[in-house]
């Protein structure tokens, strides 16, 4: 009886065993690259001050054509009450092709004399003004390089809906990936001692760390 119910503990051992390396390796692939990033982008985030950028400045100008710049200020006289709207297709198309930038789907800040349509973007930042008067555009974009983007990408800034639903998918994968070690510590803890300790150091030290220099 004993023998039996020693053969089904092993068993049973083997069994989740088996799948928690599975679970734990399957996840630690899917992280690893985003993980590697992200331990990057924290030093590089922890110590911005010293990791100068070099922004960079590009603007270009374009004069809408009268027959846009009139259909624009038609708009304008309704949307100028709310002072936001979206950007008009007919306008979307004109900045594509004279000024080579993607504003569909936008919204724009109306005003009588003016659109202005914010472009942010990660590691940077851009706009558009049209002034409805001359039907003057002008387009500039800022760059700050690498560092700056990648630190933007750590923190979704500006990034849009596709890299927000990659973050969530990222931080449930290391969720498994963590939960799934923490499984296997338990399970091989009785042949290594340093293991609970190990553990118990990485909670108190960042909570001492919080308690006494955090104010």
């Amino acid at each position: 009886m004993i023998d039996t119910q020693l053969g089904t503990g092993q068993q049973r051992r083997a069994f989740w065993l088996k799948h928690l390396h599975q679970w734990h390796w399957i996840s630690s692939a899917i992280c690893l690259i985003g993980m590697l990033l992200f331990a990057i982008t924290g030093f590089t985030l922890n110590h911005a001050g010293q990791i100068e950028g070099s922004p960079r400045t590009i603007t270009r100008s374009a004069e809408a054509p009268p027959a846009l710049v009139q259909a624009l200020r038609e708009q304008a006289r309704s949307e100028a009450d709310d002072g936001k709207g979206p950007v008009p297709e007919n306008l979307a198309q004109w900045l594509r092709e004279a000024l080579r930038i993607e504003v569909r789907g936008r919204e724009a800040e109306w005003s009588e004399d003016e659109i202005y349509v914010a472009l942010p973007r990660p590691g940077g930042d851009a706009w558009v003004s049209i002034a409805l008067d001359s039907g003057d555009a002008q387009y500039e974009l800022t760059t700050r390089g690498w560092v700056s983007y990648l630190n933007d990408l750590h923190k979704g800034r500006n990034t849009g809906a596709a890299w927000s639903l990659f973050l969530d998918a990222f931080a449930f994968a290391c969720l498994v990936f963590c939960i799934t070690g923490l499984f296997l510590l338990k399970m091989h803890a009785g042949a290594r001692v340093a293991t609970w300790p190990l553990v118990g150091l990485g909670l108190v030290v960042p909570l001492l760390l919080a308690i006494l220099f955090i104010h």
